[in-house]
């Protein structure tokens, strides 16, 4: 329950009084149950659950995998699992795949939206402070020297969509849940 109410405050919203929360199985590295929060406004009927599943690979534990056809994450737990959640990815022509590493963490990231964004968009705001109204969320896992990052998204709609720029959008929910398992230095395989 602490970690619910510290999720809470993290989001700097009511969630602690709205929320209802479900427990899926228990996290095989914490021990701690992997819960899910669901804010009622926000509750979309399309969610994709995050959840413990069989994953078989040669990754090691602490890798995270993400199959960009499939539209999910999975981080590589010990014995065979994964958490795995929905994620959004990039619309057609800002597909990628490859290998990077998490070269940093924020919470509560800022957003400047790069020359090619706003070649494409000049009505984009040519920076917004981090908060629940920044379209990056409550994290972000920023990969390697490139433009992409894994983040979190205030438009869950589009989770389990392909309507990025490239990065990978998630949850804030699962997106918090991510940065606490992955440390910077990760490995990062993105598979189309």
């Amino acid at each position: 329950m602490l970690r619910f109410f510290r999720l809470a405050l993290i989001a700097g919203t009511a969630v602690a009084a709205t929320a209802t929360a479900a427990i899926a199985e228990i996290d095989p590295l914490t021990r701690q149950p992997l819960v899910s929060y669901v804010d009622p406004a926000k509750a979309q009927a399309t969610a994709i659950p995050r959840e413990v599943v069989s994953f078989s690979g040669t990754y090691r534990p602490g890798t995270i995998v993400i199959n960009t056809s499939e539209r999910r994450l999975y981080f590589v737990l010990p014995d065979g699992k994964a958490v795995r959640y929905g994620v959004g990815v990039g619309r057609p022509g800002f597909e990628w795949g490859g290998a990077q590493t998490v070269s940093r963490k924020t919470e509560w990231p800022t957003w400047t939206p790069p020359a090619q964004m706003l070649k494409r968009r000049p009505d984009l705001p040519r920076f917004m402070p981090g908060g629940p109204e920044n379209p990056m969320g409550a994290r972000a896992l920023y990969l390697g020297s490139t433009l992409y990052r894994i983040h979190g998204s205030n438009e869950p709609e589009t989770i389990g969509q392909a309507v990025s720029s490239g990065c990978i959008r998630m949850q804030n929910e699962d997106v918090i849940d991510l940065y606490e398992r992955a440390k910077v230095g990760t490995r990062v395989v993105v598979a189309r």
